[in-house]
């Protein structure tokens, strides 16, 4: 069973950078779509940002411009750029990877988490 692994949350202060990175840990075929996701305390969860296998990438507005998905497809792995980070952006982000294994089926795999907290 893949896992993805995801690293670079934490604690930072308004203003400030982080830089998540999302990599399996097994294993992976034919990775199409990458992403990111986050949920905040009461909310549900909202897309952050993707990235497809071609670089067409995609943004929540309340991230635009702050925001910058990239992928290594050689290391398979994703990562999230984060600027100009607000006290709202404070929440739990999601590493999300999708596409076709050997018998063509869909995968979706999920990472477990990294808290993110915006906060002086």
């Amino acid at each position: 069973q893949v896992q993805l692994v995801e690293s670079g949350g934490g604690l930072v202060q308004p203003g400030g950078s982080l830089r998540l990175s999302c990599a399996p840990s097994g294993i992976i075929f034919s990775i199409n779509a990458m992403g990111w996701y986050r949920q905040a305390p009461g909310k549900e969860r909202e897309l952050v940002a993707t990235i497809t296998s071609s670089g067409s990438t995609n943004y929540a507005d309340s991230v635009k411009g702050r925001f910058t998905i990239s992928r290594d497809n050689a290391k398979n792995t994703v990562y999230l750029q984060m600027s100009s980070l607000k006290p709202e952006d404070t929440a739990v982000y999601y590493c999300d990877i999708k596409g076709y294994n050997h018998y063509g089926t869909l995968y979706d795999y999920w990472g477990q988490g990294t808290q993110v907290t915006v906060s002086s």
